[in-house]
């Protein structure tokens, strides 16, 4: 396990989001899409160009959260939250970071303070916490498929 934080070089367009999703997703992976009216109704559905602009998202599985989010009217800044090692298209973030795996806790799919309500709960969700080894700072949590 090799924990990497990063954010990309450029801003990427729609083409170049899909094409970092595509590559990055293993089974089972999720995303979780957010519009300024709604939110993604099944996790298991990828995004796909008909879907933007949306104003953030994420797609998460056992290796990576990778998370985006509208800069301009066409292209994204994304974060790569990893532990299978550094990218290169990707600047770093921090120096030094280790990880820990923590339960996930969803809200109810008729919790009141989101939208819509989320999809069924997912029993194989936890939370990686990406804690900065010199502060031992939590900088990020990142959502995680259980092994």
């Amino acid at each position: 396990m090799n924990p990497f934080v990063g954010v990309s070089k450029e801003s990427l367009s729609v083409p170049k989001l899909l094409k970092l999703i595509a590559k990055l997703a293993t089974q089972p992976s999720y995303y979780f899409l957010r519009w300024t009216y709604k939110l993604s109704k099944d996790w298991e559905i990828a995004p796909i160009e008909t879907d933007f602009p949306m104003i953030e998202g994420q797609m998460f599985n056992q290796n990576f959260e990778l998370r985006w989010k509208l800069k301009r009217k066409d292209s994204y800044e994304v974060l790569l939250l990893s532990i299978a090692g550094e990218y290169p298209d990707f600047t770093i973030v921090g120096e030094d970071w280790q990880t820990q795996d923590q339960d996930a806790h969803l809200y109810s799919s008729t919790e009141t303070r989101f939208p819509k309500g989320f999809p069924s709960k997912k029993l194989d969700i936890a939370q990686r916490y990406f804690i900065d080894k010199k502060t031992a700072t939590v900088h990020f949590v990142a959502l995680t498929v259980k092994k």
